[in-house]
């Protein structure tokens, strides 16, 4: 795995997108996993601060020692600690958007919790293929902050604002999806751009950006789009 940063507490790593953060009901066969690659190659245990869907790639926070992640972990769901996607999504949003959004834990856990998401409208763009009664169809590029850490939680936001991400196959728009496979996109268009939080222990802030992979690469050509991932 790409290393973003690394210490001898901490590392933030470049999760591959289609690739599990761990073993789960949800693994369905799946027989490899990054939490046990990344055991290997740094050769000593890993503790996992927080996790990223099977199809979202980017940044993810991992401690080397448990002291270090129960710091991490104490600290990850507060506002000091920054945690920005990206995101394309059918149709254009409104330029700015705050979301108060209760959501359930996902299959098994019924009970609804508050869910809080900001989203910022990047770039536009149209494909020259007809949408339900428009001749092109539009889609956005978002920057979507998370104040907390629902199960799935910026996809199923977004399907609440009828702003469905493109390649989500549980939360999306089939059609929509269908679009950029046929422009050659075959993965979710979510990325964890950026991640900004203090270090536990020298009180260092510490910043990390994580690259966009060839498939995402690929949607931003579509429409031509030039954002800085910062």
């Amino acid at each position: 795995m790409s290393v973003l940063y690394q210490d001898q507490w901490l590392a933030v790593v470049d999760k591959p997108a289609g690739l599990m953060v761990h073993d789960s009901k949800l693994a369905r066969g799946e027989t490899e996993f990054l939490a046990d690659l990344l055991r290997a190659q740094f050769d000593r245990p890993i503790f996992l601060i927080h996790r990223l869907d099977r199809a979202t790639s980017g940044c993810l926070l991992i401690a080397f020692d448990r002291d270090t992640a129960s710091l991490l972990g104490r600290d990850f769901m507060s506002r000091d600690v920054e945690k920005d996607y990206l995101a394309v999504c059918r149709g254009w949003p409104d330029a700015s958007i705050d979301l108060d959004y209760p959501l359930d834990g996902g299959p098994g856990k019924p009970l609804r919790r508050p869910a809080v998401t900001g989203f910022v409208r990047l770039a536009t763009g149209e494909l020259a293929m007809p949408s339900t009664g428009f001749d092109t169809s539009r889609y956005a590029l978002l920057r979507c902050r998370p104040e907390t850490g629902r199960f799935r939680q910026i996809r199923r936001h977004l399907k609440h604002l009828s702003h469905h991400l493109i390649g989500d196959s549980s939360h999306g728009d089939g059609r929509h999806n269908r679009n950029f496979r046929m422009q050659g996109v075959h993965r979710m268009l979510l990325h964890a751009v950026r991640l900004s939080f203090r270090h536990p222990h020298s009180g260092e802030r510490i910043e990390t950006v994580a690259p966009l992979d060839a498939e995402f690469r690929k949607a931003f050509a579509l429409f031509g789009w030039d954002v800085e991932l910062r």
